[in-house]
């Protein structure tokens, strides 16, 4: 009979691993050629890397941008022969997170990079200021 040879079983299963060792995660990552090397059909991908602080971050950014904003706004007042007032209005753009050292495009939207272990993170902040 044509089919009755039997020639194995077929299993699919998706594993997530979620860690903070990530020198385990990239070590086990690459293993798994080791698998497939044996005969076993194995799909992977590469691991995806999260800030996990991101909130307390945002926050720490903010503050160092609109400290960036107000000197470099005092700047430009002190050499135009004015000075700088209370602030009039403030607003936060865009929060992203890129690659380090990457070309990355910004968007309006912000990027969220997870494929870099390294990274940077950057805010963009609107300050207007009143002029004395």
């Amino acid at each position: 009979q044509i089919g009755s040879d039997f020639t194995g079983y077929n299993l699919k299963q998706s594993v997530t691993v979620d860690s903070k060792n990530i020198e385990k995660v990239e070590r086990i990552s690459r293993e798994v050629t080791e698998l497939i090397e044996s005969g076993i059909e194995f799909n992977s991908s590469a691991p995806s890397y999260y800030y996990t602080r991101l909130s307390e971050l945002k926050i720490d950014l903010l503050a160092k941008a609109t400290a960036d904003a107000r000197l470099r706004a005092e700047t430009i007042a002190k050499n135009s022969g004015s000075g700088l007032g209370a602030t009039r209005k403030a607003s936060m753009g865009v929060f992203q997170i890129t690659g380090q050292n990457s070309n990355e495009d910004y968007s309006y939207g912000g990027v969220f990079n997870t494929s870099a272990k390294n990274k940077t993170a950057s805010i963009t902040v609107k300050m207007e200021y009143a002029a004395n």
